[in-house]
Order: structure tokens, then sequence, then C-alpha cells
């Protein structure tokens, strides 16, 4: 059943000047830093300019980022909860993170050339042939040592609480490469968590044009957790019981609506 709230959203999402002038100072921001960064791709170098953007991006969206905790810089996998596609703009941006996202948005118009742009992962999740093509790729892109997230839960959550982690994908990362460390990474969104969630059944288009519709900042702390100890880097269920596990542990910790709720897994 939908709840009331939700469906309102979905009915009510629409384009305010708010959301206007937000999309135009993005646009604005991606006209100054593509030579840049289109430059950097020519000589061969990693480009600074699509963390510069997805920094850019998401300030202009409202994110206020504070962080706590150690984040490692490089051989590592974030494994995350995911509330909003906020997430990506900020772990993008903080983090100089790449991501494993499912195969459908390398098809999506601008959004598919601005994930390739940062190195994303794409996964065809139903698509067993595949498999082998795309743990060779996430385990070469770990290879190189840049950060990369998954967000094991498989789609965004409510924000209230964690839903049950998918084993099955963190299957490409098992056994990990060597010095690969697995960090968990608590996205708090505090109490505004449930008004950032986006849940069906509003749509992508409705939940971006009603979060740049907002008035009030968007307070996300990214808390980067204890690395996960090397045992639990032997089996698929193990890793991701113990990284939900951290996760669970920190959003109890911060004693905010947005760990109010608990799922078992």
């Amino acid at each position: 059943m939908v709840s009331p709230s939700v469906a309102t959203r979905a009915d009510t999402a629409r384009v305010t000047w708010r959301v206007v002038a937000r999309l135009a100072l993005m646009v604005l921001a991606l006209l100054f830093l593509i030579v840049p960064h289109l430059a950097y791709r020519a000589i061969g170098r990693p480009s600074p300019m699509v963390m510069a953007f997805l920094n850019a991006a998401g300030w202009i969206a409202g994110l206020r980022i504070r962080t706590t905790g150690t984040r490692l810089r490089r051989d590592v996998l974030f494994v995350a909860n995911h509330v909003s596609w906020l997430d990506i703009l900020a772990l993008g941006g903080a983090a100089r993170s790449a991501f494993v996202s499912k195969a459908e948005v390398e098809a999506t118009p601008l959004v598919g050339w601005l994930a390739d742009q940062n190195r994303t992962i794409y996964v065809q999740r139903e698509a067993k042939r595949e498999i082998h093509n795309q743990t060779n790729s996430l385990r070469e892109a770990l290879a190189r040592g840049r950060p990369v997230t998954l967000f094991p839960e498989g789609t965004t959550g409510p924000g209230d609480g964690l839903l049950p982690f998918r084993p099955s994908l963190l299957q490409a990362v098992i056994p990990t490469p060597p010095d690969l460390q697995v960090q968990p990474v608590f996205l708090d969104y505090g109490e505004e968590a449930p008004d950032i969630a986006w849940l069906d059944p509003e749509s992508g288009l409705d939940n971006f044009k009603r979060l740049l519709s907002r008035k009030r900042p968007i307070p996300l702390t990214i808390h980067y957790l204890e690395p996960l100890p090397d045992e639990t880097e032997r089996d698929r269920k193990i890793l991701a019981e113990a990284a939900r596990a951290a996760i669970a542990a920190e959003m109890a910790a911060t004693a905010r609506p947005s760990a109010a709720a608990h799922h078992r897994l």
C-alpha cells in the first residue's frame, strides 16, 4: 500500500522558479568545467573536473555536507546505505568515488554520459551471462586504486532504516583483491531523511523537481566507519551482514529519526 505522503509527493511535483534557477546553475557549472575536463581526457590523465562538478551540483541542489571518521583514499570499496540520487553527488564529490550502477543508467540521456565521465561500472542484475564480464569490470576498477561505492540495498531506502543488503551484489569482490579494504559508510540526512528519500511511486523526475524546489538546505553527515576485518571478506553473506551491522550500529548511535527503524536481514 502506498502511503499518502508518498502519493502526495508524486502528485504535487512541479517546476518552480527555484527548480529552474538551480538547474540553470548546474548547466553553467557543467559548461564551465567541460572544456578542461575534455582536455584532461585528451592527454590521458584523470580529470579533477568530475569531482568539481559533483561538488558544485550538490551545493547548488542544497547539500551541506560534513564528515566524521577517517576516509580511505585508495584501494577501498565503500559500502553505503542508499537514500537519494543526492548520494551520488555527495560521495562522488567528497570521496572522489566511482559507482556501481544498474545498466539502465547508461542508456539514460545526459545522465548516462555524466555517469560515464565518472567511470561508472554498470551491472545487469538479471543477466547471468554477463556476470563474469561485470565481475572483471569491477575488479579492474578496484585494481586501479580509485575508490568505488556500492549500494548493497540495491535501491533507495526510506531513510528511516536499512533495507536488507543483497549479498549477490558483493559477489564480484569475493575474494577481495590484494590490499583492498571494505569501508562501511553511513549517509545520514538526519531528521530530513524521510523527506529526502526517493520511493515508489514517485518518479525520478518528480523527486528531482521536488528536492530542487526545497527552500531549506539539505544537511548530510557522511560517517566513514572502521574498515571491515579481513575475515569478513571471504564470504559474500558474511561481508553483507558485517557491513549492514556496522551501518545499523552507527544509525542507532546517532539517536535521530533516521536511525529509528531497523529491518532484520
